[in-house]
């Protein structure tokens, strides 16, 4: 007897889809053929300084490169030499706590009427009106109760 192999289904389905499946690979091959797959980002030439001046700017030449290089460092040095020989004019101004706290009250947009706000000078009661702008006026110490 005589064994007889049968076809599985997916030896049916590949000799059936064998003519698309060389009709896909003949089109694979054609569009390969018409587009190379080497790197297009190559073959281009390499971004130059021209490539980031603004159009208007003609190309400047080495030596005017040079002199714009060397009159940026002789500025550098200027400063740097004014801050060595006057300090004084470089050194932040200490600013008074107690004001930028006061200033930074002032302009609190969300204070309403008979919030109580503290300071190093004790508690206040905004006693102003939201429509007005602020005054050290609208702010009321809140005196403490005598304790017996």
């Amino acid at each position: 007897m005589r064994s007889i192999r049968r076809k599985s289904t997916s030896d049916r389905w590949i000799s059936g889809h064998a003519p698309v499946q060389a009709a896909v690979a003949a089109a694979v091959g054609l569009v390969l053929s018409a587009y190379p797959l080497s790197c297009r980002a190559q073959s281009e030439p390499e971004p130059s300084i021209n490539d980031y001046l603004p159009p208007s700017e003609p190309e400047v030449s080495r030596d005017e490169w040079r002199q714009r290089i060397e009159d940026a460092r002789r500025r550098a040095k200027e400063a740097s030499r004014e801050r060595r020989e006057h300090p004084e004019l470089y050194k932040p101004i200490p600013e008074d706590p107690d004001l930028v706290a006061t200033e930074r009250l002032l302009r609190d947009d969300s204070l309403q009427r008979g919030d109580i706000v503290t300071t190093k000078k004790g508690m206040f009661v905004y006693q102003g009106r939201s429509d007005q702008p602020r005054r050290d006026q609208d702010f009321v110490p809140v005196n403490p109760k005598s304790v017996r």
